[in-house]
């Protein structure tokens, strides 16, 4: 049962019963006399009519469900954006004008933004509903003193509850009777390997993984018989307080939605401004007729506004996506990708993440000799090392002896599917068998040839399992597995080489069994002896102070060989990796050694973080790199304390108690295969392979997202501040206008969208994982950014107004000098999107110049559709253009080169005063990087 106040009790009716509130008390801690008074109950559980009169007033056990929004309020949300705003304004605009085509053009795009964030908003509620098909579907309990099934909803405080392996446990109950009974909590823990559980009472602080008394709803009965009663339903159990932190936790908005959201704003306020500073002028100094000024000034608002800029960004992300799903990362929420390339923190969880979540022996130890065994997971391949030397079978009579032990006390079995080798039954039995394999022995042949007769199971009251068998001489073997300070007061004596027994040297198995916990592996020794002739049973008085001991076994669950190098390429990239655990301390830091973790000196356990402040635990959490024994709050609040530093958090998981943490962060990235359905609903990204290391490949193509999206609008803003100048001058000097507003739109939407595309498949810039990660607080229209958008956008002025001014001159009317000015104005997009391509390096190489496929096809389009806008006549009627002779075409395209030329000098210029990159993420170690340090 959870510790919650009473505020938190009161708002639970699930758990209300006589008067009374299950969340005001924890039921780990209490007697079972105490736990039947608490709830009101009997052994013989409650009556029919008791069961019927408390689910009236407690409730079915079901977490509750808030009302969802309708779909046609989801899809009007989809339009709460100041870029939004911005581009309905320009299509009202553009409509006011006439051309409704443009207006089209415009609620097209903004229809598709709207969809598509109809499509993907709201999915991470679906993880309550997740969570709410955990619960079993039904249940086995006591009513009235008789067995009864009943469906899991109809459980209420005070029902006495059964439980066998394979069951999912229907609500919290607090055990009253088990044997050998363990459950499997790693969606709420995260610990690899079933609990022990028993009646015993534990601390009332305990946390959840260690309180042995309480079985909780959702999690599954992996072994042995149990009874409990229920002390919570619904929304009071441990699975439902969860659920309860889901509804609480705030979504955060990605870097890209927030610097956007800036961007907007900035440029509604400026467009703003600046058509009101020209109609004041125009009218009041120029004395220009009102409905004169105001059109020009409409066009002056087409001209400033990038219309196709919410097409690229999503174009970009789109792309991002498709390569991220070929790299088995599926992306749920667009911007999410581009999120992962400002991530300078990855907290992870350890089990089935960095860990493979398989038990595998790597190290055995006999009397004087300590193996180390190779090969991961429960594929029966790999070696016995002793020193340097590979271990043959049979080379070692103890350690075959050892082998046989740990194979024939055992009850699972190994089996090859298509995804690989899995066990049947106990995780750490099924590492004993591979091990055993790895010795040289045959599961098949051994167990035919010594066949099991009588068994005592494994209890957690006396924490050892036996077996007895007989081999074909009808000869008895006794075999013994289990915690090694209980095996070794079982044993009398122990085995050497040669089958020599000897003194049991208890202190060197003591010293032995803590070398290997302090690695961070769960031990176990095993023992045998000779069985009494002729027995066909086994009784405790058969091991008890009888056994000899062969030797000691550590398991671990191995970190995934790939995680190992993806940390190294976080590391290289400025990314700290954190691991946030549920399991032990000790096991927790061997892991983060072999992985290669910053700080693996130092570990913070739940119940340390209790008794910090938020203050304290910022510090903490920026330095340390090991999280043991925490629960869904701990996590949370984790990622609270380092987001409040200022860092950009991803957060991976795979269990229920993962889910408000994955939420929380500003990256959630659950695993595919083993994730729960809570964890993936609640996350941004979902791992199809479950590997930590397409966390770095995310990474990766998360920052050539910002990058590409970062070139096109250094592309964009130029090409429509060119536009604008044009006009704010020739409107401040009482000129003719060079272009005219449904000119400008055909280049805004046209040409512009088409060259800007070909930027979204630009690939990964050299050493993009060598730098560190883009600050979350870095705007898009960064100082280099805002530099290259005002320099350039002079020289597209320019060179809209001198060759408009040179075709006057040249004696062509307004409509041909216009018509040649538009030209004008596509050739230098185009000769400008090769030198926005590479911003860190020259423009001027024959690589460069050839361009990628989607630039030469983009290139060829907009050529294609400029000859059709020059020479087709419909255009003519459209855009009030004019046929351009070959000599004056020449001219035009003589342009593009010249920008060209100046763009490469400036570049040198940039690049000679600094000896970093023009890309401002580049510049120097980031904020972040520098607080994770």
């Amino acid at each position: 049962m959870n510790d919650r106040s009473g505020d938190d009790a009161d708002d639970s009716p699930s758990v209300r019963h006589d008067g009374g509130s299950a969340a005001d008390l924890k039921w780990h801690s209490l007697a079972e006399g105490e736990v039947l008074k608490g709830v009101d109950t009997r052994l013989d559980g409650l009556s029919a009519d008791e069961a019927a009169d408390r689910l009236r007033r407690t409730g079915p056990n079901r977490l509750p469900e808030a009302a969802p929004d309708g779909p046609l309020r989801r899809f009007l949300r989809q339009f709460r954006n100041v870029l939004i705003y911005v581009l309905l304004a320009a299509a009202v605009v553009t409509a006011a004008l006439g051309h409704l085509v443009d207006t089209g053009v415009i609620l097209a795009v903004v229809l598709v933004n709207a969809v598509i964030g109809f499509v993907q908003e709201g999915r991470a509620e679906q993880a309550l509903s997740a969570i709410r098909d955990m619960l079993a579907p039904d249940a086995r309990v006591l009513r009235g003193g008789r067995r009864a099934t009943v469906p899991a909803e109809e459980l209420v405080p005070g029902d006495i509850v059964f439980l066998d392996a394979g069951d999912k446990v229907p609500a919290d109950l607090r055990l009253v009777a088990a044997k050998g009974l363990r459950v499997q909590e790693a969606v709420l823990t995260g610990e690899s390997v079933p609990t022990d559980k028993d009646i015993d009472s534990v601390a009332a602080d305990a946390p959840v993984g260690d309180r042995h008394s309480m079985a909780f709803s959702g999690t599954l009965v992996a072994a042995g018989t149990g009874r409990g009663v229920v002390v919570a339903t619904g929304a009071a159990t441990e699975i439902g307080r969860i659920s309860g932190l889901l509804t609480s936790v705030e979504t955060t908005t990605t870097p890209l939605l927030l610097q956007m959201e800036v961007f907007a704003r900035r440029i509604t306020g400026v467009i703003l401004v600046l058509a009101a500073i020209i109609l004041a002028f125009g009218y009041v100094v120029a004395e220009m007729g009102f409905a004169e000024i105001f059109i020009a000034v409409v066009g002056l608002s087409v001209a400033a506004i990038p219309e196709g800029l919410p097409a690229i960004m999503t174009v970009t992300l789109a792309i991002g996506v498709q390569a991220m799903a070929r790299r088995n990362a599926i992306v749920r929420r667009l911007p999410a990708i581009e999120a992962l390339g400002s991530v300078s923190v990855i907290c992870t969880d350890k089990t089935g993440t960095l860990t493979r979540n398989e038990m595998t022996v790597t190290t055995v130890v006999t009397a004087g000799r300590r193996f180390a065994v190779t090969g991961v997971g429960y594929a029966p391949h790999g070696t016995i090392m002793f020193e340097t030397q590979e271990v043959g079978p049979g080379t070692h009579s103890l350690l075959r002896d050892l082998a046989l032990g740990a194979m024939l006390c055992n009850d699972a079995e190994l089996a090859q599917t298509e995804t690989g080798w899995n066990v049947q039954g106990d995780p750490m039995e099924g590492a004993l068998i591979a091990f055993a394999c790895k010795a040289g022995l045959v599961t098949g042949d051994v167990r035919r040839a010594n066949p099991q007769t009588d068994a005592i199971p494994f209890d957690a009251q006396h924490r050892f399992m036996a077996t007895l068998h007989h081999d074909q001489h009808n000869t008895a073997a006794i075999h013994v597995k289990g915690a090694p300070e209980r095996i070794l007061a079982m044993c009398a004596d122990q085995q050497a080489e040669g089958d020599e027994a000897g003194p049991l040297d208890a202190e060197y198995w003591q010293r032995a069994a803590s070398e290997i916990a302090a690695q961070g592996q769960r031990v176990l020794a095993i023992a045998t002896r000779r069985g009494p002739e002729g027995a066909r049973k086994l009784t405790f008085d058969d091991v008890e102070g009888r056994l000899t001991l062969l030797g000691l076994v550590g398991l671990i669950d191995p970190p995934r060989e790939e995680a190992i190098a993806a940390v190294a390429e976080c590391q290289a990239a400025s990314i700290r990796v954190k691991m946030i655990t549920g399991d032990h301390a000790g096991t927790a830091l061997a892991i983060a050694r072999q992985l290669g973790l910053k700080n693996t000196e130092e570990v913070l356990e739940g119940a340390q973080i209790d008794g910090l402040s938020t203050e304290q635990l910022r510090e903490h959490a920026t330095r340390i790199d090991v999280f043991a024994r925490t629960s869904p709050e701990h996590k949370l609040r984790l990622v609270e304390a380092l987001q409040a530093s200022g860092l950009v958090v991803a957060m991976t998981g795979d269990g229920v108690n993962d889910a408000p943490s994955l939420k929380r962060a500003d990256i959630g990235i659950a695993m595919g295969r083993t994730g729960t359905e809570a964890a993936k609903e609640a996350a941004e990204i979902v791992l199809a392979d479950d590997n930590f290391a397409t966390i770095t490949a995310a990474i990766q193509a998360g920052r050539t997202v910002y990058d590409n999206l970062q070139k096109a609008i250094v592309f964009l803003l130029p090409v429509n501040g060119g536009e604008a100048l044009a006009l704010i001058a020739a409107l401040l000097l009482g000129l003719t206008l060079p272009i005219t507003p449904v000119q400008i739109l055909w280049v805004n939407m046209v040409s512009s969208v088409v060259l800007a595309m070909a930027l979204a498949f630009e690939g990964p810039e050299p050493g993009i994982m060598l730098r560190p990660p883009r600050p979350a607080s870095e705007a898009i229209l960064s100082r280099f950014v805002m530099w290259r958008v005002a320099f350039v956008s002079i020289l597209f002025c320019a060179g809209i107004f001198g060759m408009f001014t040179w075709a006057q001159r040249q004696g062509a009317s307004i409509e041909e000098a216009r018509t040649i000015a538009v030209n004008t104005l596509v050739v230098m997009e185009i000769f400008y999107l090769f030198s926005v391509r590479f911003l860190n390096t020259t423009s001027l190489s024959f690589e460069a110049l050839l361009g990628t496929r989607p630039v030469l096809i983009a290139i060829a389009v907009v050529t294609a559709l400029q000859f059709l806008f020059t020479y087709a006549p419909f255009m003519e009627v459209f855009f009030d253009t004019r046929p351009l002779s070959l000599a004056q075409g020449l001219t035009v395209i003589a342009v593009g080169p010249a920008l060209l030329v100046i763009l490469e000098i400036e570049k040198r210029v940039l690049l000679h005063r600094t000896h970093n990159p023009c890309n401002p993420g580049q510049n120097s170690q980031s904020e972040s990087d520098r607080k994770t340090s």
